[in-house]
């Protein structure tokens, strides 16, 4: 940054750049969309672009996966290093990285691209995204491993290395990637999009600091990250002070392992906000470990709802922000720890600071909810093309409910934030099966003065044989918490009807099951929390709640004791 970064501009220049930042992101986010080639880019949204500035701080974001916000700052960062100090970085070039254990790591298919933007010679920002892969190798379709022991199981490692150098393309990389992946058509007209999104930000960025100076772009945006750190600060002043705990469960495959304790102590003073892990179950030879910077990208999701703040997101926001854990932990794996199923770890971290806040500010904070991404991966053979296809895709569920209101209902977890089901058209269009039910998964659970919403119950019937299914659903085991006196909520699960009548399950997590054809997976996920004591619910709205058909008369009348 340059040395007039310190000058101050007007209040009218300031609010003219920092809004064309935020736009710069959303162009950014749907030029990707649109260039895109798999359903979980362009239906799902299963990524995140953005700017930082050129010490890697973040400065703007088109969110799709809510997760990404706190994995592409620490990403420049690792690449700035890596290329020592960023004095190695040329006009043009791309790096290509998704490893799990440096800045930015979440799992190999969460693939992440990095652009160095320069202005007059110099690097005034960087341009950035990283995206969910439908495929990027492995020992299993979709690379959504979820019996791997070890990271060289899980798919194609990629170190941070330059895919674009001065602007030519690595064609060894491109060639290493085809060779490696299931569906190198996909995979690769993705990290196309990704490019495309990349060079929309740099083009933009350059034109900002053409229409307004580059010393009044790199001003602003000092004065943006420390805005930032005012609005932390006026933000941890309102919130309750002292140390608050909690204690849960990383679940896993029952034959496996698990569950695995972990517990968090948080400590907010009038400058910060310390999430302290130590003393969670170390790492396991099972893929529901994470990184530590899987975790802070968790962590920083909560901490953003705990503080709410009114303005842009940008790094200075997360000055307060501290994450302490044991190295070689489960929520900060080391190589060659297992992550594919990294959600698992990294959520579970997120939701104890969660859990450890919800009653102290419950008007921002509900109670438990379905917590897992619930990961559903079907793979096969097509019915009326005959070509493989590879269905992956995450699943919506119940959010608990909260002070003055129900739980929402059929959503994703917090950790997948803005993004979306496939259609049922495009998913019986595009694989190998038919849906035979969508529905809400009505059920008892998330009982209090105000519910927990309803988990969703799909059924994919198997149009050809020798279809493989691998799924794994947290809160199988445990069900999400209530607050305030509210009941806990319902518990997902994964069950098979065959063709034959037979029925496999309930189960939690499902490895490369064989379906042929007629066989129907029900795939249901959990309802959230309830708040307050389910005695307070008014009579009228336990009425309304079985005309709905959320609950059934007969669990309405003997749990809410009420006469209807």
């Amino acid at each position: 940054m340059s040395e007039q970064s310190n000058q101050l501009v007007s209040p009218f220049t300031l609010e003219v750049i920092k809004d064309s930042l935020l736009s710069i992101g959303d162009e950014m986010f749907i030029a990707l969309a649109k260039t895109s080639m798999s359903p979980m880019f362009y239906e799902a949204l299963d990524y995140a672009c953005g700017l930082t500035d050129a010490k890697g701080n973040l400065i703007s974001q088109g969110n799709g996966v809510t997760s990404f916000i706190g994995m592409l700052s620490p990403m420049v960062q690792h690449v700035i290093d890596k290329f020592n100090g960023g004095k190695e970085l040329q006009d043009g070039d791309i790096i290509i990285i998704n490893d799990p254990y440096v800045g930015g790591g979440s799992h190999l298919s969460d693939v992440g691209l990095v652009m160095p933007i320069f202005y007059d010679n110099e690097i005034v920002a960087f341009s950035v995204n990283k995206g969910h892969w439908t495929e990027v190798g492995g020992k299993e379709p979709g690379s959504f491993t979820n019996d791997s022991t070890e990271v060289y199981q899980e798919g194609l490692q990629l170190p941070g290395v330059k895919l674009f150098e001065a602007g030519k393309i690595n064609q060894a990389i491109v060639d290493i990637i085809s060779i490696n992946v299931r569906l190198p058509e996909q995979s690769l007209g993705d990290m196309w999009a990704q490019i495309a999104a990349l060079r929309t930000g740099e083009r933009r960025f350059n034109e900002l600091c053409v229409r307004h100076q580059k010393d009044n772009v790199t001003a602003s945006i000092h004065q943006l990250l420390e805005q930032g750190k005012l609005l932390a600060k006026k933000a941890l002043e309102k919130l309750p002070k002292g140390t608050f705990t909690a204690k849960d469960m990383i679940e896993d495959d029952p034959e496996v392992g698990g569950p695995y304790p972990i517990n968090v102590k948080i400590k907010i003073t009038d400058d910060k906000f310390i999430c302290d892990f130590r003393g969670s179950h170390q790492q396991v030879s099972s893929p529901v470990n994470c990184s530590f910077y899987g975790l802070m990208a968790s962590v920083r999701v909560v901490y953003l709802a705990v503080i709410h703040p009114t303005k842009n997101i940008n790094e200075g926001v997360f000055e307060p922000l501290q994450i302490i854990t044991d190295e070689g932990s489960i929520l900060s794996a080391e190589r060659p720890a297992p992550v594919s199923m990294n959600f698992e770890g990294r959520l579970g971290g997120g939701d104890l600071i969660w859990k450890a806040l919800a009653p102290y500010i419950p008007d921002q904070l509900p109670a438990g909810h379905l917590l897992s991404v619930s990961s559903v991966i079907v793979s096969g053979e097509h019915h009326d093309t005959q070509e493989p296809f590879l269905l992956v895709e995450p699943s919506v569920g119940g959010w608990g409910a909260g002070n003055n209101q129900d739980g929402q209902r059929g959503q994703f977890c917090m950790g997948d934030g803005e993004t979306y089901n496939i259609p049922i058209e495009v998913a019986e269009a595009r694989y190998g099966i038919q849906v035979e039910e969508y529905t809400l998964k009505c059920d008892s659970g998330g009982a209090g003065k105000y519910i927990g919403g309803s988990g969703v119950i799909r059924k994919y019937k198997a149009l050809t044989d020798g279809q493989k299914l691998t799924a794994s659903f947290g809160r199988h085991l445990q069900a999400p918490w209530g607050v305030n006196g509210g009941k806990e909520g319902g518990k997902s699960y994964i069950k098979i009807t065959k063709a034959n009548g037979g029925v496999i399950g309930p189960l939690g997590v499902v490895k490369s099951l064989v379906l042929n054809k007629g066989d129907i997976v029900e795939l249901a996920t959990a309802t959230g929390g309830g708040y307050g004591k389910p005695e307070n619910r008014p009579l009228d709205q336990v009425k309304q709640d079985v005309k709905n058909g959320y609950i059934s008369l007969e669990d309405a009348k003997h749990i809410y004791q009420k006469n209807i």
